[in-house]
């Protein structure tokens, strides 16, 4: 009888121990997912498509950034990852381009600004997809065609690079 109560003290407490235990859950994918602006393609109008991520309270504000994304990449970082021999370098090479230029960087990638001319949608409904959803914000990825050569024509004509 001693050892079947002693078998049964040491269940309860293993039992015990174990539901003490905290479990740790990762609640979204979005903790393993890469965020890269990546290049899908480019055209002989100096245009290129790249597929861009954003986050936003919902869809729509999550592609908008996704496009803001795409084009800070394309003009200051440079679209490193892509299909084939993609390698895109940055349109501003300067160091602290962007700090040096935040006046016209501010109004430029605005709610509503210019940024809109040089990145157009491909077909948002078919190839935007959710990668991941929380209780705040979505992350969304979405292909892009940016206006690469248009682009960088502006940023003559503006003073902030030269030809």
């Amino acid at each position: 009888m001693k050892k079947i109560f002693s078998i049964m003290m040491a269940c309860a407490m293993v039992i015990a121990v174990g539901s003490c235990r905290k479990n740790t859950v990762i609640s979204s994918t979005s903790s393993v997912a890469s965020f890269e602006t990546v290049g899908l393609g480019s055209e002989r109008d100096g245009s290129m498509t790249v597929r861009a991520w954003g986050k936003g309270k919902d869809k729509a504000d999550a592609l908008e950034q996704a496009r803001k994304n795409a084009l800070y990449d394309v003009i200051f970082k440079g679209v490193k990852k892509g299909e084939g021999t993609f390698n895109a370098r940055p349109i501003i090479y300067e160091v602290n381009a962007e700090t040096k230029y935040e006046y016209y960087f501010n109004q430029f990638f605005a709610d509503g600004g210019e940024y809109t001319t040089y990145a157009t949608f491909e077909d948002e409904n078919r190839r935007a997809r959710i990668v991941a959803k929380g209780k705040a914000q979505e992350n969304w990825s979405t292909v892009i065609r940016v206006k690469r050569s248009e682009l960088k024509q502006r940023l003559i004509d503006d003073g902030i690079i030269k030809p």
